[in-house]
């Protein structure tokens, strides 16, 4: 059987990007997973295997951009970044590749290069022409995936639907059956205080979230909620339950990150392939100093070239 092929896109070259890259690389256990290509332009990677004295990586070279400035956002670092993802899609659409790691972008150097999306997710969906993706958060003991993600909190309430909870449901059972090699374990948090104590606190628990709830059960995922968040966390934490179903961004990033600083790995639902991402940015006031860590991209590869191991297949969530 052969070995998972994962594809590493350098994210922008002026920040901590192709750094990170080259030491997770250089880690055998991790360079070992898999036959990982990077995706980019060998300029910037060289720059950085140079100072750091690493092994240049196998690289399928990307073109378009001069040289980006190190250290600051940039229309040169953005287009650079987005080359690298646009060839990353299409070598994903073919049979040669079986998983995506992203290296961090950045919002504003995506503004300054006259791009419209405000980060690879939303790149990567226009690309592949996806729709009402999800993102599953994981670090530490925690796998949390989220209804909403980059809105505002009063935003992120209306769209808390009976139609949008049991997508993310049934997208939260498809990658955990990806992860564990069996049926997951799924419990929703509530959106108010003690899951809305019945309608007393908020009536969104009881006519959005449980009967999205009924009907993924009627589907045959093994779900329970709506769960109040503030139980439920410590209890997903002691391995109670597999994945977390949250409401919005902060209500599953925070404990996520308080629990597995420095190791989070963000993994993109909804995508006709199997995209993993380290949870941080491009860190512009590091970039070149030989200072990155590269726990959560180290993180990221491992967790790709594990999935991917399990055999190519479709990340819809479906079963």
């Amino acid at each position: 059987m052969r070995r998972p092929r994962v594809l590493v896109t350098s994210g922008d070259p002026g920040g901590v990007g192709p750094e990170l890259i080259l030491r997770a690389l250089a880690d055998p256990e991790v360079g070992g997973l898999a036959d990982f290509t990077v995706v980019g332009r060998p300029a910037d990677f060289r720059r950085d295997a140079e100072a750091l004295g690493l092994p240049m990586p196998s690289i399928v070279p990307v073109s378009g951009a001069r040289g980006a400035p190190v250290g600051r956002p940039s229309a040169e670092g953005a287009r650079a970044a987005v080359e690298a993802v646009r060839a990353a899609a299409g070598l994903m659409a073919g049979p040669d590749a079986d998983a995506l790691v992203t290296a961090p972008v950045s919002k504003e150097a995506l503004r300054l290069g006259g791009y419209p999306w405000p980060g690879q997710t939303e790149m990567l969906a226009d690309l592949c022409a996806a729709g009402d993706l999800r993102v599953l958060l994981m670090a530490g003991p925690l796998r949390v995936v989220h209804v909403t993600a980059h809105r505002s909190l009063r935003d992120a309430i209306d769209a808390v639907t009976r139609a949008s909870v049991l997508r993310t449901i049934e997208l939260a059972d498809g990658i955990g059956r990806r992860l564990l090699g069996r049926p997951p374990r799924v419990a929703v948090a509530g959106l108010n205080p003690h899951a809305g104590e019945h309608g007393i606190l908020g009536g969104e628990d009881e006519q959005a979230i449980r009967p999205a709830v009924a009907d993924a059960r009627a589907r045959g995922i093994d779900v329970a909620g709506p769960l109040s968040a503030d139980t439920l966390f410590p209890r997903a934490a002691a391995g109670e339950t597999d994945l977390v179903v949250a409401m919005y961004h902060d209500q599953g990033h925070i404990p996520v990150k308080l629990l597995g600083p420095d190791e989070g790995v963000a993994v993109t639902l909804g995508l006709p392939f199997l995209r993993m991402s380290p949870d941080h940015g491009a860190a512009f006031d590091i970039a070149g100093r030989g200072v990155a860590r590269p726990g959560s991209m180290k993180a990221a590869m491992r967790a790709a070239a594990g999935v991917a191991g399990r055999g190519r297949q479709d990340a819809h969530g479906t079963h």
